[in-house]
């Protein structure tokens, strides 16, 4: 269980973030939803340990993990991406990957595992390419594989359908249930596209500004009105 309670943070004189209470299982998905500005991001950091909370904690199987680094996150079994990807450009797709299973696994075994994710995200054909010369898109895939290659049990996946076209998101939205199936993790999804979050999420937890708004299961988030509001008044 990763556990929220009553996350604040905050920028100066600026609340990014107030009163958080937010729980996942593993081997469910979680979409974190809400307008430009309203915390997502910021809620993210503070869950991979990026962002120290000015109130609140986070808690991995009911123990506080504030103090801890982002690498000892990730050794406990929290991935990450992030919406710039931050990829090693140099490196080839398969180096990429290769280096997070690096983290757990000698190295005929982490190339395997490289191999293996690769041919799950239908990236295999861009191994041996560097990730500085990959479409944005595909990007994206790497980051996703990448960050499984850690073996979490949870994944924060921020904005993972960016740039992809309608038929990917399809695509993208079976992969990650299928990744939810297989690995038995539990994601935790930014993301603006609705198509991806109605497909993939099990259910919802709304921000804006900083706040929770709404919380539920698709049908019941996408038909309140203070769901609808924020994101017509965002459009507008």
């Amino acid at each position: 269980m990763l556990t929220i309670l009553n996350v604040g943070v905050t920028f100066g004189g600026l609340k990014a973030l107030s009163g958080i209470e937010l729980a996942v299982s593993q081997g469910e998905i979680v979409g974190l939803l809400g307008p430009n500005g309203a915390g997502k991001t910021t809620l993210l950091n503070v869950i991979s340990g990026y962002t120290a909370p000015s109130t609140g904690a986070v808690l991995l199987d009911q123990k506080p993990i504030n103090s801890l680094p982002p690498e000892a996150r990730a050794r406990r079994g929290i991935a990450r991406t992030f919406q710039a990807v931050r990829l090693f450009g140099a490196l080839t797709v398969r180096e990429n990957i290769e280096v997070a299973a690096l983290s757990h696994l000698h190295r005929s075994r982490a190339r395997a595992e490289a191999q293996t994710l690769m041919e799950r995200f239908g990236i295999e054909d861009l191994a041996e390419r560097a990730c500085a010369s990959l479409p944005y898109a595909q990007e994206r895939l790497v980051g996703i594989a990448r960050a499984l290659a850690l073996k979490p049990r949870f994944v924060l996946l921020d904005e993972p359908a960016a740039g992809m076209t309608e038929s990917e998101i399809g695509v993208l939205a079976s992969m990650l249930v299928s990744v939810r199936n297989d690995f038995g993790c539990a994601l935790v999804l930014v993301e603006h596209n609705m198509a991806l979050v109605k497909a993939a999420c099990d259910r919802l937890h709304v921000l804006a500004e900083g706040r929770t708004l709404v919380t539920g299961e698709w049908d019941s988030v996408s038909s309140d009105p203070a769901f609808r509001d924020a994101y017509l008044g965002a459009a507008a």
